[in-house]
């Protein structure tokens, strides 16, 4: 996947209201659940028991964290647009985000996205993307949210 180039964000704006390529497809290990679960302190036994989640649980294996899938928009966005003018980004927040079907471990995760607004601020902009994480071969999505980031030149 190549990833959508601009100059600045200036150039940038002319994206509001359109669709962003496809992410790569990001494979989910039971490693990356692991460190998430560590990192958050949420090791509920459906994300990290493997035998238990093989035995117990009815999708028969463990799952990720729903944020854990949240988390990983702002590295997929990053992988779609490259602005030369930018100097940093930051998540700003969420007006909206469910979780609609649970992301077995060893699924493979790819963004879906467009962007909704972007306003100017007193320094950068603020953007609003409108994503879906998508799980290869299921029909619904690991997550639907409204993300907003800021980013400065």
């Amino acid at each position: 996947m190549e990833k959508l180039h601009f100059e600045n964000l200036t150039e940038f704006k002319t994206m509001i209201g359109k669709e962003l390529p496809s992410s790569d497809w990001i494979t989910v290990t039971q490693e990356m659940i692991n460190d998430f679960a560590n990192a958050t302190l949420d090791k509920q036994w459906v994300h990290v028991d493997v035998e238990r989640a093989r035995k117990e649980s009815p999708f028969k294996s463990t799952i990720a964290h729903g944020f854990m899938s949240l988390a990983l928009l702002s590295k997929m966005l990053e992988d779609l647009i490259q602005i030369d003018s930018l100097k940093m980004g930051l998540n700003y927040g969420l007006n909206y985000v469910r979780f609609p079907h649970p992301v077995p471990v060893n699924s493979k995760l790819q963004i879906q996205a467009s962007v909704k607004d972007v306003e100017d601020q007193k320094q950068g902009v603020k953007v609003t993307f409108s994503c879906t994480v998508i799980i290869e071969g299921y029909e619904k999505p690991a997550c639907v949210a409204e993300f907003l980031g800021m980013m400065f030149e």
